[in-house]
């Protein structure tokens, strides 16, 4: 088989197509997050403890001089992250327990298979017996 019919076979199955649609599905939910994140809840937990904006929270480790950039750790933005992250995170919690809750759902409304009668039980052990000899 050659490596381009290899990657056709790929591509086309449907787990690399839902896998990319999943990437950036997810790709644009991030950034949804973030934006909610950075816009809608942190303004208000800023003004909460008296006005600060998150964003420019930094420890000043060598102040700028001249072209050098001033070095800092950057504390507000890390806050920031870590809340999209928790948020992220929770929604895909909730995404999994309502797949799995459907699938349990599932699993008790299918109805297990019908029992083999005795004639279909011989007529397989004769088909394997026959399957055997061959």
């Amino acid at each position: 088989m050659s490596m381009m019919s290899e990657f056709k076979e790929f591509a086309i199955k449907g787990n690399a197509v839902d896998m990319a649609v999943g990437i950036v599905i997810g790709a644009a939910f991030g950034k949804i997050v973030s934006s909610f994140v950075s816009d809608v809840i942190m303004p208000p937990i800023g003004l909460l403890i008296g006005g600060v904006d998150f964003s420019k929270l930094a420890f000043t480790l060598k102040e700028a001089s001249g072209d050098v950039a001033a070095v800092s750790i950057s504390y507000g933005k890390f806050i920031q992250t870590m809340l999209d992250f928790v948020i992220i995170a929770f929604s895909i919690f909730m995404v999994v327990k309502a797949i799995n809750s459907l699938k349990k759902k599932e699993a008790e409304v299918t109805p297990p298979p019908p029992e083999l009668s005795k004639e279909e039980i011989l007529l397989t052990e004769i088909r394997d017996v026959l399957k055997a000899k061959q």
